[in-house]
C-alpha cells in the first residue's frame, strides 16, 4: 500500500484511508470484536489511516484494534458538529479518551456548507487551532459535501485538511459536479491543504464499477487518499488491489457478490419523494414524512440515489 504525505502537514497516510461507518451501529452493526478484527485486517494490509466521527458510533471499534495492534503510525481522523467552544473541547477529549489515545492526527469540523456555516463554527474551529498548539491534536480540518465550503476552507491558512464528498458522477455534491469539485481542490491543494476524499462508489451507487470509480478519484492528484467504507477482509482486499490497478480473482469476485447488501435511508430524509417515483419496483414509499425502503423488492439497481437531493440513501 502506498503511502503519501497529506498536504503540508506531517502525516504520512496509506492512498486508502478505512472509513469506520460501515462496520458501526449506524449500518453494518457489527460487534466490537468482529469490526476491530477487520479494522486489523486493513491496518495488516498497510492501511495506517482510519476516518471516524463522534456520530459513527465506532471509537469502540477502533480502541480495540488500536489496543491490539500496538502500532504508533496510525493515524485516526474523527469529526464532530459542535460549534462553540466548549462543546468542541468536549468533544475532542471525549474521542481521546474514547479511543484509549492522547493524540489524534486529524480532527474535523463535520459537514461544513459554506463560508458561512465556517464562520458560524468560529468558536469550535479556534478551540481546534488551540488544541493542535497544545498537541492534542496535529492537524485541523473541515468535512463537507460541497464546492463551496471546499472553496472557502481553502483561503483559511489555520484549516490544514478537506474532506470533500467527490466521485466520477459528482453523486451527491450539493451545489455541483464532478469538475467544480475538482477545480476547487486543486485550487486548495496547490495551497497546501491536505485532502482526503470520500463516497468514491457514491453510496452504492457506483458498485458495479468500483475499480473504475475508485482509479478515478486515486488518479487525481489533488487527492492524496480516499477514505472507503469497507465491512469484510474482502472488501479490504479489492480495494487494496483495485488501488493498485490489479484486478481480482474470481474467487474474491464470487465472496464479495455472496455478501448481502441492502438499501438504507438514513435519518434525515425529507420526504421530498423523488426516489420513490424513479423506483420502477415499488420499493421505495413514503412513511411519516420520510422514505422507506422494502428490501424484499428492491434489486439494488441505485437508481434512487442519484435522485436523492440530500444523498441519504446508501447501499451496504
Amino acid at each position: 500500500m502506498d503511502h503519501v504525505l497529506l498536504g503540508n502537514t506531517n502525516l504520512e497516510v496509506s492512498k486508502i484511508c478505512f472509513g469506520s461507518l460501515t462496520i458501526g451501529p449506524n449500518q453494518k452493526n457489527l460487534s466490537v470484536k468482529k469490526g476491530a478484527r477487520i479494522i486489523l485486517d486493513a491496518f495488516d494490509s498497510g492501511i495506517n489511516f482510519i476516518d471516524t466521527a463522534k456520530s459513527y458510533g465506532t471509537y469502540p471499534y477502533i480502541k480495540e484494534a488500536l489496543k491490539i495492534s500496538k502500532r504508533d503510525d496510525i493515524i485516526v481522523a474523527s469529526k464532530s458538529y459542535a460549534y462553540t467552544y466548549d462543546d468542541m473541547e468536549k468533544d475532542l477529549h471525549n474521542c481521546l479518551r474514547s479511543l484509549g489515545i492522547n493524540e489524534m492526527g486529524i480532527f474535523l469540523l463535520h459537514e461544513q456548507e459554506s463560508e458561512h456555516t465556517i464562520r458560524g463554527h468560529g468558536p469550535a474551529l479556534e478551540y481546534l487551532i488551540n488544541a493542535r498548539e497544545r498537541g492534542y491534536i496535529q492537524a485541523v480540518g473541515i468535512s463537507t459535501h460541497t464546492v463551496r465550503a471546499v472553496k472557502a476552507a481553502a483561503k483559511i491558512p489555520e484549516i490544514d485538511v478537506i474532506h470533500p464528498l467527490i466521485n466520477v458522477k459528482g453523486i451527491g455534491i450539493k451545489d455541483g459536479g464532478s469538475g467544480e469539485m475538482l477545480a476547487a481542490l486543486k485550487v486548495a491543494h496547490d495551497k497546501g491543504k491536505g485532502i482526503y476524499a470520500m463516497k468514491p462508489y457514491a453510496g452504492g451507487h457506483l458498485i458495479p464499477s468500483a475499480k473504475k470509480a475508485l482509479r478515478w478519484v486515486l488518479n487525481q492528484r489533488c487527492i492524496d487518499s480516499v477514505a472507503v467504507g469497507m465491512q469484510s477482509t474482502e472488501e479490504i482486499m479489492a480495494n487494496i488491489a483495485w488501488s493498485k490497478n490489479q484486478d481480482v480473482s474470481q474467487e474474491l469476485r464470487d465472496r464479495l457478490r455472496a455478501s448481502p447488501r441492502i438499501l438504507k435511508v438514513s435519518s434525515w430524509c425529507e420526504g421530498c419523494g423523488n426516489c420513490v417515483e424513479r423506483c420502477s419496483t415499488g420499493a421505495l414509499e413514503i412513511i411519516e414524512g420520510r422514505a422507506v425502503a422494502d428490501n424484499e423488492r428492491c434489486v439494488l439497481c441505485s437508481y434512487c440515489i442519484s435522485e436523492c437531493p440530500e444523498f441519504c440513501i446508501k447501499i451496504y
